[in-house]
């Protein structure tokens, strides 16, 4: 083969190549390359929206002490957590105060944010507390999807 013809023959397979990979990224027939026009907002993926409202559960976590629970209760309105309170109740001194210092701080972590977002971890120096508050938000986002 020809030098010439293999220049020919390499330059005409890259410009497949690059041709097949921009295709590749096109959408196809029905795709807008957005959302799906097909998905109503059901619940059935988890950007699904949640139902605007109040909502309360309790959520349980272990501590040194036995089991303890929080009561959460908060208001959705597009997502965004507007509203919280959380009643300890716990048994134990202990139990008490640490529930008492994740209820003086958890508003300034959650007011505000969308509810698909928290990570609540240690607040105000109580870290099993957050056990029983992401116990208790996951049941609430459960119930806002119904």
């Amino acid at each position: 083969m020809k030098t010439s013809t293999k220049k020919n023959t390499v330059a005409t397979l890259a410009a497949l190549t690059l041709l097949g990979s921009v295709a590749g990224c096109a959408p196809t027939t029905g795709e807008t390359g957005g959302t799906d026009p097909a998905d109503t907002g059901t619940g059935t993926s988890n950007d699904a929206p949640y139902t605007d409202g109040e909502y309360s559960a309790s959520g349980s976590y272990q501590s040194p002490h036995g089991t303890e629970t929080v009561d959460v209760t908060l208001t959705l309105e597009g997502d965004k957590i507007t509203a919280l309170e959380v009643v300890g109740q716990g048994d134990n001194p202990d139990s008490k105060r640490y529930q008492g210092e994740f209820i003086s701080g958890i508003q300034a972590e959650v007011v505000g944010k969308d509810i698909d977002d928290l990570s609540v971890d240690r607040v105000a120096g109580s870290s099993l507390t957050s056990g029983g508050f992401n116990d208790a938000i996951e049941q609430i986002k459960a119930d806002a999807l119904a």
